[in-house]
């Protein structure tokens, strides 16, 4: 290239330090050769890890004001910028494309869900509204991705989705960056039984369920990550399991290696709604290429991930019990916990890492420059 080409990506929902869109895709970019910017609200503006992050300040308190001032102010800073291509990581980003087109830049919108799937089951959306601005949704977003020049999605099946409205999309799979993750560490010196649940924390991701399950069983549960939903904590808080929950807050990526270390078993125990029954968490993985066993949802996906490679046990979210009887099991049974710890660390080596999608994320932006 005679020049190097410039690359932003814009956020208004995302925070700091987000996983997908900062250590993974821009760092990745930057380290290809890009030069690389990032526009994203209420943190400080820097240079890190050779990605220029372009802040300001956005205090507005209802998502609406988000959706629109907020929104107003990520175009604002993104052509400030002046990139040649523009990286969209929220839907509500969306209607700035005409804008982006109209000055002749190159768009591409990253969908990280299957959002009009994913409306069916936000809890702030009342049930009679949900199908129909589901419906809306999948209309307006695919109406806007045929003008982008390019979707990248974080799911095979999402992009099975765009693909038929945007012939250029790929899915850039959320798998971890082994390096950070992969833990030199006997597990059979492990002596206290710790589990974990790492993430945000909802009732669709099976808190409740979880807190329920350890109620009767001798172990503590290193729960790692905010309480999305109002109320949620004062709710958990009050059943039987609660006093063996040992709240760690966010954690930073140092913090969440520390805690797998400390780990017995990684919790991935999401309701079957329908946005999670084809989606890739990236927990899943981070469990994996820590070498701790993963006790999942059944769906029928990671089934063929986790019990098809023996990785761990897979229960039916929803019964307490179910998911009671498999971390007692594995607790009791070391060695093949060992075992299924070692097999799933070398999967994520050999194939869900994000080694394989950096490769996959520069190619693209070469087609798209080309």
């Amino acid at each position: 290239m005679v020049k190097t080409t410039k690359i932003c990506h814009l956020t208004s929902a995302h925070p700091d330090g987000d996983l997908r869109i900062f250590y993974k895709e821009c760092v990745s970019l930057a380290k290809a050769g890009f030069e690389v910017s990032l526009v994203i609200p209420n943190t400080n503006s820097r240079i890190e890890n050779k990605v220029n992050i372009v802040s300001f300040e956005s205090n507005y308190i209802t998502r609406k004001e988000r959706m629109t001032k907020a929104v107003n102010d990520v175009l604002k800073h993104a052509l400030i910028v002046n990139a040649d291509i523009y990286h969209i990581h929220d839907p509500e980003l969306l209607k700035i494309v005409k804008h982006l087109k109209k000055k002749g830049k190159k768009v591409i919108y990253d969908a990280h869900e299957d959002l009009p799937r994913q409306m069916l089951s936000k809890h702030w959306i009342s049930k009679p509204l949900r199908k129909i601005l589901s419906v809306f949704m999948e209309i307006y977003e695919n109406n806007i991705a045929k003008k982008c020049d390019g979707v990248i999605t974080a799911t095979p099946f999402i992009k099975d989705r765009f693909i038929k409205v945007n012939p250029n999309t790929t899915d850039i799979n959320n798998f971890p960056i082994i390096e950070e993750l992969l833990i030199d560490y006997d597990y059979s010196k492990k002596t206290d039984d710790y589990i974990c649940y790492v993430g945000g924390i909802t009732k669709t991701r099976g808190i409740i369920e979880l807190v329920t399950s350890i109620s009767d069983l001798d172990c503590k549960l290193l729960l790692a990550g905010k309480f999305l939903e109002e109320n949620l904590r004062e709710e958990t808080s009050k059943l039987g399991g609660w006093e063996k929950v040992e709240e760690q807050g966010f954690l930073n990526r140092n913090e969440v290696k520390e805690l797998y270390k400390k780990s017995k078993i990684g919790i991935v125990t999401l309701h079957p709604t329908v946005n999670y029954l084809d989606s890739l968490p990236v927990k899943m993985f981070e469990y994996m290429a820590a070498g701790i066993p993963v006790i999942a949802s059944n769906f029928p996906l990671w089934k063929s991930i986790i019990e098809t490679n023996n990785c761990g046990l897979c229960v039916d979210p929803l019964d307490s019990k179910a998911t009671s009887i498999a971390i007692n099991n594995l607790l009791n049974n070391p060695d093949l916990s060992k075992e299924m710890g070692e097999n799933g660390k070398t999967l994520v080596q050999q194939k869900y890492n994000w080694k394989n999608e950096e490769i996959k994320l520069i190619d693209f932006y070469k087609r798209i420059i080309e």
